[in-house]
């Protein structure tokens, strides 16, 4: 029986690309999202793959989500904790409620999925979680406080849950991805793109297939030995 995985935000960019990924190695695939009614339709009418509607960072919406999609798809057996939102701006400049906005979906999502999917992974000691990170939660990002603490805080989330995970056959890593050519990076302004592109040894922006690939392979049987770990993917541009 196909393992079934979820990816949240999984509709566009890096998350869009999870999707195709992991169904292309055999799995039954759904895919999450919070606000985008029309790129959801538009997501699942190019791919097949359904899309479910719930704020990942509300922890009852979230529960309640993941029931039925294990009551309508199949018990969770692989989680891609990939929504997150940016509030940018300067900590002097920054509102409270773009601080605990980021905070609460980019880093609370990951635990509201894992609360709401690890029992089931435990029970039948297999189970995956693969938690998208950032360059800028390891290496900091003017005007991103919120985002770089998130997103740092979503790395040692999964070195600490991957420690309750081990002796159930649950693994829990973590991808950083550096800058990927997604809609958001497109939006960057071209003069400062290029100065980060210029910043990235390899020289060139990352696709969203390559971060895909790195969830797949952690995702596998062949990856039951990782875990705990993180997975840089950053063509070099910040290696510690």
């Amino acid at each position: 029986m196909a393992r079934v995985a979820i990816v949240t935000g999984g509709t566009r960019g890096i998350g869009k690309a999870i999707c195709e990924s992991l169904r292309g190695d055999g799995m039954t695939v759904v895919a999450n999202y919070a606000g985008n009614d029309a790129a959801a339709r538009a997501f699942t009418d190019a791919t097949g793959i359904p899309a479910y509607k719930w704020n990942v960072g509300d922890h009852e919406e979230t529960l309640a989500g993941c029931a039925k999609v294990a009551e309508e798809v199949g018990p969770i057996d692989v989680v891609v904790n990939n929504a997150g939102i940016t509030r940018d701006g300067t900590l002097l400049k920054m509102s409270y409620e773009d601080w605990t906005d980021v905070l609460r979906i980019n880093l609370g999502g990951c635990f509201n999925m894992a609360k709401a999917c690890f029992p089931h992974m435990r029970d039948q000691k297999w189970g995956r979680i693969i938690n998208i990170g950032s360059i800028n939660g390891q290496a900091g990002q003017y005007g991103q406080v919120n985002y770089a603490a998130a997103k740092s805080g979503i790395h040692g989330f999964t070195k600490a849950l991957a420690q309750e995970g081990a002796r159930f056959g649950v693994t829990v890593n973590a991808i950083a991805p550096g800058y990927i050519d997604t809609d958001m990076v497109a939006a960057v302004p071209e003069n400062v793109l290029e100065k980060i592109v210029a910043r990235i040894p390899v020289g060139r922006l990352g696709h969203a297939g390559e971060i895909a690939r790195g969830v797949s392979f952690l995702a596998s049987e062949d990856g039951g030995f990782i875990t705990g770990s993180t997975l840089s993917i950053n063509g070099g541009q910040h290696m510690y």
